[in-house]
């Protein structure tokens, strides 16, 4: 399912705050997005028709659930991006950060842990 860079902060706003009707998405958007309503519901429909949510009526209004779990989503993402950029491999992408300055001691540290966890499923 492809979703795009706007309708992503839609489902988060639903992945953070749970079922939600279209004025909740909207003001939680409200601080970090100049969108107007229409713009809000219109993302709203396309992740509809995509499967991305289900509305439940509740009078006048919908209340909107995430179907796709944010796991899913970041997992199917993030290989995307490995395979284009990388070849499908995750070396080159650690590689690519740490030669550009993005891994800090923290990053390092986790990373060690990360490969010493998975020798030790081996």
């Amino acid at each position: 399912m492809q979703i795009s860079e706007a309708e992503s902060r839609v489902m988060q706003v639903l992945w953070e705050r749970g079922p939600s009707t279209a004025d909740e998405v909207m003001q939680s958007l409200s601080g970090v997005s100049d969108w107007q309503d229409a713009t809000v519901k219109t993302l709203l429909n396309r992740l509809l028709k995509k499967g991305a949510l289900a509305a439940d009526a509740e009078g006048r209004r919908y209340r909107y659930q995430p179907l796709l779990a944010r796991e899913a989503y970041v997992l199917e993402e993030s290989r995307s991006l490995v395979e284009r950029l990388f070849d499908g491999r995750i070396a080159p992408l650690v590689a690519h950060f740490s030669r550009h300055g993005q891994l800090d001691a923290d990053d390092i540290a986790e990373l060690r842990r990360l490969i010493e966890d998975i020798d030790d499923e081996r």
